[in-house]
């Protein structure tokens, strides 16, 4: 929670300070809205600290505000759960009505997000999950929040862990009369459709709500704004929420659409509850687990072997034109001196690869785990530096860039005047100061703009997976496993989908077979990589119909929210472009499984010939039909790329 207020201590402060006194002691105010005021205290009897939220005096003095209050935060009280802020106590001292409850030290969601800017998409999702658990063991015990915000949502601070707290409004369905029909209450921004009317409200209210939260959460901008709150709980009515997608690109697809199925209009189209809610986030979050130390390592040297690399190429520069120059001359033994240092400068990578490498097999991963973690250390780099840096260009990086084009130009002016104007003469000299004022800018602003688009894009990283991923990264693993005895694999490190999978588990097998045989097969590691590769673009497409098909209503949850909504008024051409839509995405799905089935045969033809039932000829006639396979998937890419230009044209 947030400290607020000066150190001088209000006369509220005092007085509600001498009412608790002996069994709270009052620190400062944290915060305070229109149905509470919440401070920082010590609870005397079991050392503790709490937060002490008290109802204003002012509204304490109205029964029935004073009633709804208590009644609501023991109802609240009732509430144990890990992601619900506990009420320790609910009292009245004086005139003064308050609960205590658990202090968390952190801050809201709201503070991280205005502060900070949205959040990465994994730890939106965590969050996300953790308040729809929430919300679910209350839905389960008859309260429905009515105030989903991220002003609400607490974030400790050691942890990350998300607390829903102030259920001070909370709804008892099964006390009828709490808040009545035709009784608003809540906040416009994050207000259901049926609650902004006035109208009864059941968990999936909540579920709405939180869908507004993830929007915010993933994007920093809210579906619905306007000038006044009768204005934007009117959109909330009305208008259907702009897809998320549309605002937070950077979102998975999966992600994406379960949000946008929170911002139904109708409860039918939402989720039925948090607990379905929570499944469907936890199939959403990508699953990351841990490296293993060995990787870890592994991919920390090799980057700081980027940087030291980049030393080493800057030596061979400068010694390649010495090397020249001797040869020309017939510097036989200075030629011989510097084809060594150059030898050992080249050499001396590959032995430092190759040493590393050998470590790593000796602790049991090789080079299809190497990949899986590469990938995995990639995805996390990337979002680490899309929060830092941004995932588009900063100011710096585009004016830097700017800087360098317009050096370049007056460079380009500046030797121009050298070679018109050559011969001692003011205008001579000052062609050579204009050409060497702007190489330094440009080389400046040059190495400006790289570095951070260099960082933006963490092309190192990207570098490294496709060199490991190569012919040249395979040799040096077969040079690190030269008189090396076999080690057991330690096992999947990572999430993998199943075209990697395969295609990592051929590798190791190709690789495993007689030279002569791997001779004959030559074209295979080929082929592997291009199913792979077309594996993922099908994977990719048919993600990205599904989110089609989602913004207009008809996704993997379609039949039910159009069961829902019989009289939603969807066009003929709304259908029909559905249909065809759903058709494009399932022949994308049998390409994707046409590919993945033809990597599994080349996976068990493997298999065979290592265990002598297989032969080449066998191999090499599914090797025919992958080719066709992946000519197919190349031929349904194609046409479709030339209907959306034609389209684009029309």
């Amino acid at each position: 929670m947030l400290k607020l207020m000066s150190d001088k201590p209000s006369a509220e402060f005092l007085a509600l300070q001498e009412a608790v006194a002996g069994r709270y002691s009052l620190e400062h105010e944290l915060g305070r809205g229109g149905m509470g005021i919440v401070y920082l205290a010590h609870e005397v009897s079991l050392d503790r600290p709490v937060a002490l939220k008290l109802l204003p005096p002012e509204l304490a003095a109205q029964p029935t505000l004073r009633e709804r209050f208590l009644r609501e935060a023991r109802t609240a009280a009732k509430l144990s759960h890990p992601n619900i802020v506990p009420i320790f106590a609910v009292a009245e001292v004086a005139d003064f009505v308050f609960f205590a409850m658990a202090y968390v030290d952190g801050e809201t969601l709201g503070h991280r997000i205005r502060s900070r800017g949205p959040l990465p998409p994994t730890e939106a999702t965590r969050i996300l999950r953790e308040v729809a658990w929430a919300l679910a063991y209350a839905h389960a015990q008859g309260v429905v929040h009515r105030d989903v915000k991220p002003d609400n949502i607490l974030l400790e601070e050691d942890s990350g862990r998300a607390l829903v707290t102030d259920f001070g409004i909370a709804h008892v369905r099964e006390q009828p009369g709490v808040t009545g029909v035709g009784e608003v209450l809540g906040t416009a921004e994050f207000m259901s459709p049926e609650q902004a009317s006035g109208e009864a409200i059941d968990p999936r209210s909540d579920i709405y709500s939180l869908g507004v939260l993830g929007y915010y959460t993933l994007s920093g901008k809210l579906p619905f704004e306007g000038p006044t709150v009768s204005s934007v709980l009117a959109k909330h009515i009305t208008q259907p929420a702009p897809p998320l997608s549309s605002v937070a690109p950077e979102a998975p697809p999966k992600l994406a659409r379960v949000i946008d199925r929170c911002l139904g209009k109708e409860p039918g189209q939402r989720f039925a509850h948090g607990a379905e809610l929570a499944e469907a986030l936890g199939e959403a979050l990508e699953v990351r687990r841990e490296l293993p130390v060995a990787l870890r390592v592994f991919i920390k040297l090799q980057r700081e072997f980027s940087r030291s690399s980049q030393a080493l190429v800057v030596i061979l520069l400068m010694l390649a034109p010495g090397a020249i120059a001797l040869a020309l001359e017939g510097e036989t033994v200075m030629i011989a001196v510097l084809g060594s240092l150059l030898a050992a400068f080249a050499v001396t990578p590959v032995g430092i690869l190759a040493h590393r490498a050998r470590k790593l097999l000796k602790s049991g991963y090789g080079r299809d785990e190497l990949l899986v973690g590469l990938r995995t250390d990639l995805d996390r780099r990337r979002e680490e530096v899309a929060f830092e840096y941004g995932r588009k260009p900063t100011i710096i990086e585009r004016t830097a860039r700017l800087v360098a084009i317009a050096s370049l130009a007056t460079f380009g002016i500046g030797a121009i005047s050298f070679a018109v104007l050559w011969g001692p003469s003011p205008a001579w000299m000052g062609g050579v100061l204009l050409m060497g004022v702007s190489a330094t800018t440009g080389v400046g602003a040059g190495l400006i703009a790289a570095t951070r688009y260099e960082r933006r894009r963490d092309l190192s990283g990207e570098r490294w997976l496709k060199f490991w991923k190569s012919r040249f990264g395979r040799w040096i693993f077969k040079l690190a496993r030269l008189r090396l005895k076999r080690v057991i694999s330690t096992g999947a490190v990572t999430y993998r989908r199943t075209e990697l999978a395969l295609g990592m588990a051929a590798d190791r097998l190709y690789e495993e077979l007689p030279k002569a045989v791997r001779k004959s097969l030559r074209d295979l590691p080929d082929v592997v990589r291009k199913l792979e590769a077309d594996a993922q673009k099908m994977r990719h497409r048919v993600d990205e119909l599904n989110g089609t098909l989602a913004e207009l209503g008809d996704d993997e949850y379609g039949s039910r929210v159009l069961a829902a909504t019989p009289s939603s008024g969807v066009s003929d051409q709304r259908e029909a472009l559905a249909s065809d839509l759903r058709g494009v995405r399932d022949a994308a799905q049998q390409r994707l499984a046409d590919a993945v089935a033809s990597l599994e045969t080349i996976r068990l033809d493997l298999l065979r010939m290592q265990a002598g039932a297989g032969s080449v000829e066998g191999i090499t006639a599914d090797l025919a039909s992958a080719l066709e396979v992946a000519d197919g998937i190349d031929a349904l890419l194609a046409g479709e790329a030339e209907v959306e230009a034609l389209l684009k044209e029309g």
